[in-house]
């Protein structure tokens, strides 16, 4: 019999206990009795049961006791308790504080066979729902964020310290940087994991309805509020509100937004009710917040109120290292989900890769991937794979001779851009990047000097 079917019984009447799993092993489940709370423990501990049908009194305890700690210790586990003296209130009691079920002695055998069926269809949801958070941590785990780039290095020793706090986080950068992404894996990476995680992205909700989207309506309100509608900021209490875009926001709703962090209270549209939360803000903005600021499109005291960890996603263009990284997993992603084997991406094919500017980021790269996994006619992703645009791409070196610039200016920026990628590759050591380039570490260090590679170097904290 399966793990899942194992059910654990508790009660001081010997009798009733033996006649309780009789009839349970009966039904084709494993049942197993014990007389005390002592004992039911030394149970839990030893084996994992779907369900405890326990008495509420016990010689040496009670069930709401017994109850408790398996709600703290066992979650998995579903709960029934059964008495000779029934209540209402006790009854409700019980449920208000986990119990699945409440039954009264003494008990109807089709009573007990739809409650247990049904307590065991619940520990398996419970279980499946389990499953399923385990792989949306996974998915959006930090260590699923590949990249060898030193600037997201930083960005994931920032995450680590602050994950696990209530501080709002202010993430900037173009679009499609992945900043949704990052701000799942803030929430999975914080002891709020299993509470809501809500994304609203406030550039795709007409300013209109922006504010009833986050705060919820009561009926009446406005002209098509037909029923109350509770927000998405209510919605993740508990848990992590991510306002993507939220330099969209109207300068009415920022001054909502301002009391929001700043007291976690706020009321429904329409409504005087005050409503309290326990939620955590992160915010992203694809628009330069200071510049918004500067020019009256943005409240400066919510600025400065939600810039208190700032975050600042580089475009792909800036990682060139992490193409083939994030080229071959989104490969893997792919082959997966749309079931086609490829054994690899070609090295000429990663080169076009590599020279393409990428104006849309590492989403512009993973459908680019997607795109030719599903059109590729070989077992190889290769460069006849790839869109017209990544293909017809020229970086600025390579652009046709204008009839001014010399040898020297042209090779400046493939130079630069050829010692940072060496450099990041290995973290900025200046020995081993010296080697790689076949170089000598005088020379390395003029260049670094001559590129401002080596200022930006001492600003990071790198050298």
């Amino acid at each position: 019999m399966s793990e899942k079917n194992r059910i654990l019984v508790v009660d001081n009447d010997q009798i009733i206990l033996d006649s309780l799993c009789k009839f349970l092993n009966s039904e084709g489940l494993v049942a197993t009795g014990v007389k005390s709370f002592e004992q039911a423990v030394s149970e839990l501990n030893k084996t994992t049961y779907s369900l405890v049908i326990t008495e509420m009194g016990l010689d040496d305890g009670d069930g709401f006791e017994l109850l408790d700690l398996i709600k703290n210790n066992f979650p998995q586990t579903v709960v029934v308790i059964i008495t000779a003296y029934g209540s209402i209130e006790n009854a409700v009691k019980a449920i208000k504080r986990g119990a699945y079920d409440y039954l009264t002695k003494p008990l109807v055998d089709d009573e007990l066979r739809i409650t247990v069926a049904r307590a065991i269809k619940q520990q398996s949801l419970m279980r499946e729902n389990e499953n399923l958070r385990g792989q949306l941590e996974q998915k959006y785990s930090l260590q699923n964020i590949i990249s060898h780039d030193y600037k997201m290095a930083r960005i994931f020793e920032l995450i680590e310290a602050v994950a696990d706090s209530k501080t709002t986080i202010l993430m900037t950068g173009p679009s499609g940087t992945g900043k949704s992404m990052l701000a799942r894996a803030i929430h999975y990476r914080s002891s709020r994991r299993n509470k809501p995680f809500v994304e609203v992205s406030c550039g795709a909700i007409p300013e209109t309805l922006l504010e009833s989207e986050l705060f919820g309506h009561v009926k009446g309100s406005f002209t098509g509020a037909v029923v109350n509608k509770e927000g998405k900021f209510l919605a993740a209490n508990g848990g992590t509100i991510f306002l993507d875009e939220i330099s969209n926001a109207s300068y009415g709703l920022q001054v909502k937004l301002l009391r929001v962090l700043q007291e976690r209270q706020f009321e429904a549209v329409g409504s005087n009710k005050t409503i309290t939360i326990d939620t955590r803000v992160i915010l992203a903005s694809n628009r330069d917040l200071k510049k918004d600021v500067e020019n009256g499109r943005f409240r400066e005291d919510l600025y400065y109120r939600i810039n208190v960890v700032p975050i600042n996603m580089p475009p792909l263009a800036e990682r060139v290292g992490d193409v083939p990284l994030l080229a071959e997993r989104f490969l893997k992603i792919y082959c997966s989900q749309h079931d086609r084997y490829k054994i690899a991406i070609t090295n000429d094919a990663l080169e076009y890769l590599e020279r393409y500017n990428w104006p849309g980021n590492v989403r512009e790269l993973e459908n680019i991937i997607e795109r030719a996994v599903l059109l590729s006619k070989t077992k190889y992703i290769t460069q006849e794979d790839l869109p017209p645009v990544i293909l017809h791409h020229q970086p600025p070196a390579e652009q046709a001779f204008n009839g001014s610039a010399s040898l020297k200016d042209a090779l400046v920026e493939p130079e630069k851009r050829l010692i940072r990628q060496a450099l990041e590759a290995n973290h900025w050591n200046r020995q081993k990047t010296a080697s790689t380039l076949q170089i000598n570490r005088t020379t390395l260090f003029k260049k670094m000097r001559q590129y401002g590679l080596y200022a930006e170097a001492r600003k990071l904290g790198l050298l």
